[in-house]
């Protein structure tokens, strides 16, 4: 896992810039750890940076009270497992908690390049995914970034051609496409094929099963073309691949206990957190509404998240496509610390990650006194919260 839609009535077209995207280096050339990255599924080829919330910023938060600072930058991507970012501006739920301090966004194709702008100053608050926070906290030694909430659990299938693969047991021999090399879904497929006792040479993706590291907006076409047999894969990529004949072979939901794992954070750089509490809290105020929202008004949600994705990449998504896509995804405030680090510790069974610190990589803080405002109970950080 658009454009931070405003409402209709205060809505301005977006001004798009470049983001200079982050390269991917050769597997030689790197420790471990900076292979692991995130995917792309729903946005535009290029990064691009919107200024729409600006017109409802003048307007929706005219009449509130300004906060600490003028502004708040929030990146994410234009898909459906950053439903909580698209939905809450789309209905302006950030917004009427922020008042009058204005809402800028940025909106990335990968997880490198927001870390790199959450590094630059670019952006305060991001939407992610786990591999590319992991990543960033790790690389500046636990410098860069906090994890302040959850946002999105689920939505990733291993989807296949059910005339060349109708069980798990027939996977051997087989190419199974995933976004990139070390992402989250990557790392998923790796660690459940380990678990079958099938052997993948992790850097090459060569062994009993060929993992083909392939971007998710080619992946439908490789399929069509035979090139590859199936994909573990997110939303909507999934969906669309079943579009085109696929079959959901395995929800990724069924491998994790209670069928949750973290896809999609919410990050802060440190920086922001320590100058700026009571924006961070605001947010934190409209990401668990929006939230709430969306479970309370689940079609509408589902179209203002069409809707921003139409804006941003251009095309809306198809029924066939997004109603499936959509149901698949849970929407919750809980981080779900615990999947995180059983995502890193099957990153570094699969040989792409060093053992890497997590101490001190939540603060949950905002968050749980935002909940407890709402009569709420804590979530927790799996005692990953302090160094």
């Amino acid at each position: 896992m658009a454009p931070n839609p405003a409402p209709s009535h205060t809505r301005t077209r977006p001004n798009a810039g470049r983001i200079r995207r982050s390269a991917v280096a050769a597997v030689a050339g790197l420790t471990a750890v900076t292979l692991l990255s995130a995917c792309s599924y729903g946005s535009k080829a290029d990064d691009r940076k919107s200024n729409a919330a600006d017109s409802a910023a003048s307007s929706a938060g005219a009449s509130g009270a300004k906060l600490s600072a003028d502004t708040v930058k929030i990146g994410y991507f234009a898909n459906l497992t950053h439903g909580t970012a698209l939905v809450g501006l789309q209905e302006g739920l950030f917004q009427k908690e922020l008042g009058a301090t204005q809402i800028k966004t940025q909106v990335f194709n990968a997880g490198p390049s927001e870390i790199e702008a959450l590094n630059a100053g670019s952006i305060d608050i991001g939407w992610i995914g786990p591999s590319p926070a992991i990543n960033g906290y790790t690389k500046s030694d636990g410098q860069s970034l906090k994890i302040i909430g959850g946002s999105a659990s689920g939505g990733v299938k291993l989807v296949v051609n059910p005339d060349k693969i109708s069980s798990l047991d027939d996977l051997k021999g087989k190419k199974i496409a995933t976004p990139q090399l070390g992402n989250t879904q990557d790392v998923a497929l790796l660690n459940y094929l380990a678990g079958k006792g099938y052997k993948v040479d992790a850097a090459t993706g060569a062994g009993d099963v060929s993992v083909v590291r392939t971007d998710n907006k080619v992946t439908p076409d490789a399929y069509r073309q035979g090139s590859i047999d199936g994909a573990w894969v997110p939303e909507p990529t999934a969906s669309k691949l079943a579009t085109l004949g696929a079959k959901v072979l395995l929800n990724e939901k069924d491998v994790w206990p209670d069928k949750k794992f973290v896809i999609t954070n919410i990050i802060v750089s440190q920086k922001f957190l320590k100058e700026h509490p009571d924006v961070v809290e605001a947010v934190l105020r409209g990401s668990v509404n929006t939230n709430a929202f969306i479970k309370a008004n689940p079609d509408k949600a589902k179209a203002d998240a069409n809707e921003a994705i139409k804006k941003e990449a251009g095309n809306a998504l198809e029924p066939a496509i997004l109603d499936p896509a959509w149901a698949d995804i849970d929407f919750l405030d809980d981080p779900l610390a615990n999947t995180l680090q059983a995502e890193a510790d099957h990153a570094v069974t699969a040989g792409l990650l060093k053992k890497p610190n997590l101490n001190g990589i939540y603060d949950l803080t905002l968050l749980n006194k935002v909940l407890a405002a709402k009569g709420q109970g804590p979530v927790a950080d799996a005692g990953l919260g302090t160094k």
